[in-house]
């Protein structure tokens, strides 16, 4: 049986050593949680499209959903307590000591060597998931024009998401429609 101090130290340990926040601690977390026997890897995906869906913070989002799977109200609580305490110490002390370094040349060096490593961190699990679903090469295509469209065409996501579900659901319909006729 899993205690709130295992669930507290876990997300805890997750939040406190992932920088970037967000998708970045996608890796961290899958990999906790499935080692510990929390969650299934196939579940995986499932609780980041969960944790996506609702308002707030991704880690605290999946934190919230592990803990109350694991321990209902409460552990969701301890879990979520576990992911924002060390981040939010970590942030205080960075606030209180570099206060009057954020301008330094080596500070911004600093800063710009962890962007290279963020993206990459956010990169893997997106990849690594976008490989293990079943997509056909429409799927494929959507996800690539997605892309082109917010990263060069500076299309916002939501006119994206509209469109994709006025589509999706038409579709839907339409084959619901010809399955009908085709039987009857």
């Amino acid at each position: 049986m899993t205690s709130y101090l295992q669930i507290f130290s876990t997300f805890a340990k997750i939040g406190a050593f992932t920088i970037g926040g967000g998708y970045a601690m996608i890796p961290l977390i899958k990999n906790e949680i499935v080692k510990k026997g929390w969650m299934k890897e196939e579940d995986f995906p499932d609780i980041i499209a969960l944790s996506q869906s609702a308002p707030g913070l991704l880690a605290v989002n999946i934190s919230i959903f592990v803990g109350y799977r694991l321990k209902g109200t409460m552990g969701s609580i301890v879990a979520t307590l576990g992911s924002i305490t060390p981040p939010f110490l970590i942030i205080l002390v960075i606030a209180m000591a570099f206060t009057g370094f954020q301008d330094h040349p080596l500070v911004i060096r600093i800063f710009q060597g962890i962007r290279p490593v963020v993206v990459a961190l956010i990169a893997v699990p997106m990849l690594q998931m976008a490989r293990k679903s079943d997509r056909t090469w429409w799927m494929w295509a959507m996800s690539a024009a997605t892309i082109l469209l917010v990263a060069f065409l500076k299309v916002s996501p939501i006119y994206i998401l509209i469109v994709t579900i006025i589509v999706s659901y038409s579709l839907v319909k339409y084959r619901e429609s010809r399955k009908r006729r085709d039987l009857e």
